[in-house]
């Protein structure tokens, strides 16, 4: 079971496509947590306490200039980060610790094990923010000492860079001419570095393992980031060309103007995946065709009640404008697991990620999603939404035939036009009697994946396991796709391995209809389509189908590509 597949090559999870070739750097070490220390004189814990405080402020600070100077995601993530430095909780429990003595720099750690502890239980979302808790804590210590911040090295050209795992603040700032490449021991696929180094279109590859500390700094490495491999030792002249190559490639991509269709006019429909107004903003400036899945949790991931009708239709109101001539695809709440939503998500459960979550929220609360679907229906309603610019509802989590039944009678009552996520092995493998219900299906490969192979997919040590390449998921989508087309239900993809322009071309193959990704990707699956027929595609679906793992999933559908 090792993902080595020579002595010379190391395996990740692939994030962004892209090659690169040049001398591995590794980050700036962390700083040297303390231990407990002396104990802190009352009368000079106050003092202590504002030492701290105008620490965590300048760092706060610092991490706010970023986020000016930064767009997008990146911009985002770094004023949470901000935010989490001046969070009251965390500020609270660091001065708790300060006055029953402790010195500020281990009463920051001590703090910070606390609610990294808690991130962890909570698991999915919550798990994967622990870095940032981590890197808050590291750069408070550092200011508190009056030391250099943990970070990017200083380098005069270009490097790949290494690390156990970035910093939100740390991928936001990249250079991108001078570091061509990202590679972490530790992170996921729906990281915020990954996050970030889709948005900086700077190839990734994370989940790596301990394996990765046994190149070191200097070593020429080629990273290939659309297979997520790691190569030692290869030969320059033909490392250059594969870059050359995809720089090539690159340029295509840039110039691809839509609509998706491949070289004989097969036409696949690319959307975006959103998870607010702003993200809206950007998506309709791309060659995005509509909104194939809008992520209605994440705009209430902060609120402590359910807002009113009213608030939830401004809210919906402000992505379906951005594509009022187009579709939208509008999923219904997905709380629970890796989603807590205060007012919707059920406390304490042991196992979240097969716990009441999506739908299944619904079914002790069923008055929280009608208002939702009386929400969405408001909104499209004043915004004058027609046939010409449908707005499709799908709920999340759907297992049963009743699930599918019951959700499309709550949306065809509000005239919305329903549909479901197959994200549950149950309801592709029930795809036909589910389909009746429904007007259309929309794939989640990265649930999908990780309840196919029961492997969590937050878990950096089963990244091998939680890739959609898998054969065993793709046989699943071709199922699913192969039921669309008796039933006339239209089959989408919405999850992560829409934005792989290789893997899209296998989905196209096994019949999806339309591709979801983030805005950014969009342009990379539109280039590759463009290069290849229907038949290359369903050949490619073939090959991949036949594999007997992920990498050789990849690797199959490579050599069908070039031909």
């Amino acid at each position: 079971m090792n993902d080595v597949t020579s002595d010379t090559v190391i395996k990740g999870t692939a994030v962004v496509p892209g090659i690169a070739f040049a001398d591995a750097v590794w980050i700036r070490p962390r700083p040297e947590l303390p231990s407990a220390g002396p104990v802190v004189a009352e009368d000079q814990r106050e003092e202590e306490h504002n030492r701290f405080l105008a620490a965590a402020d300048a760092v706060a600070a610092r991490l706010d200039e970023r986020s000016s100077k930064a767009e997008g995601a990146a911009k985002e993530v770094l004023s949470a980060t901000a935010g989490m430095v001046r969070d009251r909780g965390w500020r609270k429990a660091v001065k708790k610790n300060i006055t029953s003595g402790h010195p500020a720099d281990y009463a920051v750690v001590a703090a910070t094990t606390k609610f990294i502890s808690m991130f962890e239980a909570a698991g999915g979302v919550m798990a994967e923010r622990v870095t940032d808790l981590r890197d808050i804590r590291d750069r408070t210590i550092a200011e508190l000492r009056g030391e250099e911040e943990p970070g990017l090295p200083q380098v005069d050209g270009p490097v790949v860079l290494f690390a156990d795992d970035l910093s939100p603040a740390d991928t936001a700032a990249l250079d991108t001419s001078l570091f061509v490449a990202l590679v972490t021991e530790l992170g996921g696929p729906t990281s915020h570095t990954a996050i970030i180094a889709r948005q900086l279109n700077v190839p990734c590859i994370v989940a790596v393992g301990e394996k990765l500390k046994n190149i070191s700094a200097g070593e020429k490495v080629l990273v290939d980031g659309s297979l997520g491999t790691i190569t030692t030792g290869a030969d320059p002249a033909q490392a250059e060309a594969m870059v050359a190559e995809y720089k090539e490639f690159a340029e295509r991509v840039a110039q691809w103007r839509g609509p998706a269709q491949t070289k004989d006019g097969h036409r696949v429909q690319l959307l975006a995946n959103v998870q607010d107004g702003n993200a809206a903003r950007v998506a309709a400036a791309t060659q995005a065709e509509g909104i194939g899945l809008f992520r209605t949790e994440m705009c209430f991931l902060s609120a402590t009640t359910e807002p009113s009708v009213d608030e939830q239709a401004n809210v919906y109101k402000k992505v379906l404008e951005r594509f009022p001539e187009s579709k939208v695809v509008v999923r219904s709440l997905d709380a629970g697991s890796d989603k807590p939503v205060a007012f919707a998500t059920m406390a304490d459960e042991m196992n979240p990620a097969l716990g009441v979550r999506g739908l299944r929220v619904a079914r002790a609360n069923e008055p929280l999603l009608t208002r939702q679907l009386d929400a969405i229906a408001q909104a499209a309603q004043e915004l004058g939404r027609d046939d010409n610019a449908p707005t499709w509802v799908m709920a999340p989590m759907v297992a049963t035939t009743r699930e599918a039944r019951w959700f499309s009678e709550l949306c065809k009552e509000r005239g919305l036009t329903p549909g479901a996520m197959i994200e549950v092995p149950a309801a592709a493998l029930m795809a036909d009697k589910i389909m009746p219900y429904l007007e259309f299906v929309s794939i989640g490969t990265n649930d999908l994946t990780q309840y196919t192979m029961a492997a969590d997919r937050m878990s950096p040590q089963l990244a091998y396991l939680t890739d959609p390449w898998q054969p065993a998921v793709l046989r699943l989508i071709k199922h699913t796709c192969d039921e669309g087309k008796r039933f006339d239900t239209a089959v989408g993809v919405c999850g992560e391995a829409a934005a792989d322009p290789l893997l899209a071309c296998v989905l196209t193959g096994l019949g999806v209809n339309s591709l979801s990704a983030a805005s950014t990707a969009i342009a990379g699956v539109g280039a590759q389509l463009a290069d290849v027929t229907l038949e290359t595609c369903q050949k490619a679906a073939e090959a991949a189908l036949d594999a007997e793992g992920a990498i050789a999933a990849r690797e199959a559908v490579r050599a069908v590509i070039k031909g």
